[in-house]
């Protein structure tokens, strides 16, 4: 009688996968009511339909898809490169201890130091073009995901990799078939932290003398107080990351499907 009452009660118990979805969907909803009804209440900020209004404006004149093509391509550039690296060094300081012993104390003293900081170093270095942007965006990347990537590769079991040399498996193949399949839930979270730093650099990194980008939108609408310009960039940053945060999460679990998850 047990086991009928599990098998009876189990699916009742699997959660829906719709529900997730739902409950994103009523959670956005909610937020834009409670966006609404503050600006009803006579707080100073744009409402919706003003804000949307402004989007519709930006779309037809070219100016918010402009801005969106530079800022994303500063954004991908940054973080590609910034991830690249971050991965490579990760793996060098967490496999070679000698390699780890001179890297992280550089690591954690340029973390302690905002990426922000950088930029009046950067343009006095690099000059006003695209390469400080870039640079800024790809250091705040490279910071965030390359102790992730460390923090991986030094907790992987050591039992599997004790089996596999006890199954002949050389320092390569244990590499290529134990630490870094072991290491890539680590990596993808440090990609998805060094997603958000990318996104929140950017708009400093516009101020260094650009002529567009969200960032350079924000700056430039607020000389004017044009509020719904500038929550029309706030929204179309916010949303951008927030598809990239979910193509990164997509790609984890595709990953990293032998993971057991709650």
């Amino acid at each position: 009688m047990a086991v009928l009452s599990e098998r009876r009660t189990a699916p009742d118990a699997a959660p829906s996968r719709s529900s997730p979805l739902l409950l994103n969907t009523a959670s956005i909803l909610l937020g834009i009511a409670v966006w609404w009804a503050v600006s009803a209440l006579g707080v100073k900020i744009p409402a919706p339909p003003e804000v949307a209004a402004r989007a519709a404006e930006m779309l037809v004149d070219g100016t918010l898809l402009a801005d969106t093509g530079a800022s994303l391509a500063r954004v991908l550039s940054g973080f590609a490169l910034g991830t690249v690296v971050a991965v490579g060094v990760g793996f060098l300081m967490g496999w070679y201890r000698p390699v780890r012993a001179l890297a992280e104390p550089w690591v954690q003293f340029f973390r302690t130091i905002p990426p922000l900081a950088i930029i009046p170093l950067a343009i006095v270095l690099m000059g006003i073009g695209e390469v400080p942007k870039i640079f800024v965006i790809f250091l705040a990347a490279f910071l965030a995901c390359v102790i992730s990537t460390l923090q991986g590769v030094v907790t992987v079991d050591r039992t599997l990799i004790n089996a596999a040399r006890v199954l002949g498996a050389g320092d390569a193949t244990i590499f290529a078939k134990v630490v870094v399949p072991a290491s890539a839930p680590f990596i993808l979270v440090g990609m998805r932290v060094g997603l958000g730093s990318a996104w929140a650099t950017v708009v400093a990194a516009e101020l260094i003398a650009a002529q567009e980008g969200l960032g350079f939108r924000m700056q430039n609408a607020q000389l004017y107080y044009d509020l719904p310009t500038i929550f029309v960039s706030l929204v179309a940053i916010g949303v951008l990351g927030l598809v990239m945060d979910r193509l990164l999460l997509f790609a984890e679990r595709r990953l990293t499907g032998w993971q057991e998850r709650p």
